[in-house]
């Protein structure tokens, strides 16, 4: 007896011990948030300036990670910074008394060239309120300098470096990997453009593939050299010219060339920024981060109306399910449209999407959504970085699409792809099989791992494919108010760039997110000032973000990613192999533009 009580004891104080130390972990992990979470309240010193470094990845929303500066390293992971939510904090410095003006500090970004846009826009009509925006970097990347090319003064290291020759689009292939192992891909596909098989079954880009990808390079980049040759004082021709023959070798040929204005170290840079807004060199400059000033009270607060313009957010590969930080869940979205379509006071939606793509299925599902919205109310799409394949898929049955000129978009097409791991399991591992079926293909989900597909499967599968194909076409086709056959000869799995799909009739408008609200309103005959915008799905909690960091599959993956370096594409894209048991419409997984 005594000693099953000394047994009882020792359990008691093992559950307590273990209760008294989760609750310990809960308070230490509140704590740190609080200590590390900027306070709500900040103020905002006379003669500051706002300072935007550029650092975090450019996102459709921002996701923040409460513990990303807790002197902790397990707990830090990415974070991002919405494109939107940027635009609002620099239109609020726009009207601050106390913001004398913006210090862009750069080398690279971490965005694509439709999210650099909104922000360089946001910098322009910033600028006028008569306010400066200096830029500063020790390397310019292309998106970079596209950026800062709108600044009054835009300084560069005097031993820096620039990118200003242009941009290269870059594709990976698998092919010779998948030989040496013994393997290859089953290619299943509709669509002389839709070049997302390519690096499974080719070595290098199709002729298709490296007209398309020059063709929309071209337009993208003649855009950017338009707007940087106006924002410098030179004519577009001389800008291609400096681009294309590679003038800009050293800082002096920048300055000589008036693609920056000064060659400056950082000290010389603060003392112009000083000299700028009238303080002495001996005076430390009042910096604001980011981070702080969007903690800074706005204001011009969005006045109370019962009217609301839902913005629903789509970002990342497209799946069935629900949606993560990173990918597109067709239930969570379809559910946000549903929720949306139903609530009396939503007059009008904003579907913002920035996608390569995905399962077909799931697309087709968000579309349907789509649709059924639209009887009921406005629905308008809005093109973010990238809205091809399954991203251009969710937009199509929108009243109106946007984008913008750099936006990457298109890509109507489909494809299956199957992997034949045969031979690998055969001379690799040593690995045979036998079976009984009740059906001459009662084992096709699992035939490539240890037998070759007929020609009645291939067969079949490809029937899919085309059908698929068939459906996509004709519903962007009824979507764009366009003939089947008309449609065809833009689709065909070609990627356009938003300048040349608003040209083809793919989009309706070229220009932000804003715009896009701004025509949602129009639509439901909304003036400024009777609506309010509120995004959707609603961002988790200070606390839910806190369990996610804890989450130890996030943990790993960002120490994989780490650790495998430039690897972790080709991890990605034998992860996303293994995973597909759907027809796809997607861009290729691998392409790298700068």
């Amino acid at each position: 007896m005594l000693k099953f009580l000394k047994f009882i004891g020792s359990l008691f104080k093992i559950a307590f011990g273990f209760l008294l130390g989760i609750f310990l972990l809960i308070f230490f992990v509140v704590f740190i948030g609080f200590m590390f979470t900027p306070s709500d309240t900040e103020r905002i010193e006379i003669k500051s300036v706002l300072r935007l470094t550029m650092k975090e990845a450019l996102r459709e929303q921002s996701l923040e990670n409460p513990l990303a500066n807790a002197p902790v390293p397990f707990l830090g992971s990415e974070s991002g910074v919405g494109v939107y939510d940027m635009k609002q904090n620099i239109l609020k410095a726009k009207d601050d008394k106390n913001i004398e003006g913006i210090y862009l500090q750069l080398s690279s970004i971490k965005g694509g060239f439709a999210s650099i846009e909104e922000i360089r826009n946001a910098l322009i009509d910033f600028k006028k309120s008569g306010k400066f925006v200096y830029a500063y970097g020790e390397l310019y990347t292309e998106g970079a300098y596209y950026l800062a090319s709108i600044a009054d003064k835009i300084f560069l290291n005097p031993r820096g470096m620039m990118e200003f020759n242009g941009l290269t689009a870059e594709y990976t292939f698998y092919k010779g990997t998948l030989e040496k192992l013994d393997m290859k891909a089953e290619i299943f596909r509709v669509g002389t453009y839709k070049s997302a098989v390519e690096p499974f079954m080719l070595d290098k880009m199709s002729d298709a593939n490296r007209e398309q990808t020059l063709s929309f390079l071209n337009a993208i980049y003649d855009f950017m050299l338009a707007n940087i040759a106006k924002s410098r004082g030179i004519s577009a021709e001389e800008a291609k010219r400096i681009s294309s023959e590679f003038l800009v070798r050293t800082p002096k040929d920048a300055k000589n060339l008036k693609i920056v204005t000064d060659l400056a170290y950082y000290d010389e840079v603060e003392k112009a920024i000083k000299k700028k807004i009238g303080i002495k060199d001996t005076e430390k400059i009042k910096f604001v981060s980011y981070s702080k000033y969007d903690k800074v009270a706005n204001p011009k607060k969005e006045k109370y109306s019962e009217n609301k313009i839902a913005v629903i957010v789509g970002e990342g590969e497209i799946n069935s399910g629900k949606s993560t930080d990173e990918s597109i869940g067709s239930e969570t979205i379809a559910e946000e449209i549903r929720k949306a379509r139903k609530d009396k006071n939503v007059k009008a939606i904003v579907l913002r999407i920035n996608s390569p793509g995905g399962s077909a299925l799931a697309s087709d599902v968000m579309w349907r959504e789509v649709l059924e919205a639209k009887k009921e109310k406005p629905i308008i799409a809005s093109m973010g970085d990238v809205a091809a394949s399954g991203g251009y898929y969710m937009a199509m049955g929108c009243n109106k699409i946007v984008a913008q000129p750099t936006t990457i978009t298109g890509s109507i097409g489909i494809f299956g792809i199957l992997f034949n791991a045969t031979d690998f399991y055969k001379n690799k591992l040593g690995m045979t099989s036998d079976h009984v079926s009740t059906g001459k293909m009662a084992d096709i989900r699992s035939a490539l791992l240890m037998r070759e597909l007929t020609k009645e499967e291939k067969e079949m599968i490809q029937g899919y494919v085309n059908e698929g194909y068939e459906d996509f076409t004709s519903k962007a086709a009824q979507g764009r108010k366009m003939s089947h056959d008309d449609l065809k000869k833009i689709a065909s799995g070609r990627v356009w760039s938003g300048a040349q799909a608003k040209e083809n009739g793919l989009v309706d408008v070229l220009g932000s997110i804003d715009d896009a609200i701004a025509l949602a309103a129009k639509e439901a005959k909304l003036k400024e000032g009777e609506y309010r915008i509120r995004f959707y799905p609603v961002q988790k909690t200070f606390y839910e973000k806190i369990a996610e960091t804890f989450n130890v599959k996030a943990d790993l993956k960002q120490e994989l990613k780490k650790e495998v370096g430039e690897m972790y594409p080709a991890l990605q894209w034998l992860d996303w192999a293994k995973r597909q048991d759907a027809i796809q419409t997607r861009l290729p997984y691998g392409v790298k533009f700068w």
